[in-house]
């Protein structure tokens, strides 16, 4: 079945953007997911075509009027039941890899892209809503933050990534950074690649980048170590692989 996004937005031409290139392009193109758009200005009722008004108590910029993405809400929820349906806002849970999984695995999904100061609250009051915030910081649209998310659960797709495990063990999976990764040349400026990956030992390979992983957590992350414990990955699939022959 194909996995399906559906964009509310005032700016359906930012659509598919980067997300019409590499390995998230060519499954567009084959068909793993599809993606619309739904132009919110098309619900609004004035000659004008108005989506937002002054806020309410006074004060700087605009806020979307919650008649006209209601409109614009329902007609989405009438024909995509199923999908769950999120708004990108800095007021939102963190998006993290484990809800990306959850997301990837379902039927799609729909996006409420915002504007201007906000969305007026009364909407999420009274349509199923979830709020997603992409970080801690402010962009010009939710357009941007539904990019992000569309990407990460989009190369989740089977069939998007090259091998099925290849996401096994990027960072987050286990509430962890990655390990730190190498490639040839073996020496280069004068800083050579670690002799353990070298080594051909599996289980000494698992337990290096285990133990890098987690290490890296802790200097960059510690808030994951706080949230998730000092958690060690289980080892990699190929290491894994490898134990199970010894059996």
């Amino acid at each position: 079945m194909t996995w399906r996004a559906t964009i509310l937005t005032l700016y359906p031409e930012m659509f598919p953007g980067p997300l019409g290139v590499s390995l998230a392009g060519r499954a567009l193109n084959e068909g793993v997911w599809s993606l619309d758009t739904v132009q919110i200005r098309d619900f609004a009722t004035d000659r004008h075509r108005s989506v937002d008004d002054t806020p309410a108590g006074g004060g700087a910029g605009m806020v979307m009027r919650a008649d006209v993405l209601a409109a614009a809400v329902d007609h989405v929820l009438e024909r995509r039941p199923d999908a769950p349906l999120l708004a990108m806002s800095p007021r939102g849970a963190p998006l993290e890899q484990g809800f990306v999984r959850e997301l990837a695995a379902g039927p799609g999904v729909s996006i409420l892209c915002g504007r201007f100061e906000g969305i007026d609250e009364r909407l999420f009051e009274a349509r199923p809503i979830v709020p997603v915030s992409v970080g801690d910081y402010v962009l010009s649209g939710g357009e941007p933050a539904a990019l992000v998310l569309l990407d990460a659960c989009v190369r989740l797709l089977p069939g998007v990534m090259g091998a099925p495990s290849s996401g096994e063990e990027e960072s987050f999976e286990s509430g962890l950074l990655e390990y730190p990764h190498y490639t040839r040349p073996i020496e280069w400026e004068g800083r050579r690649i670690p002799e353990v990956l070298r080594s051909g030992d599996h289980a000494k390979i698992a337990a290096w980048r285990q133990a890098k992983a987690a290490d890296e957590t802790r200097l960059r992350r510690p808030d994951l170590i706080a949230r998730h414990g000092d958690a060690r990955r289980p080892p990699p699939s190929g290491a894994q692989r490898e134990k199970n022959k010894d059996e």
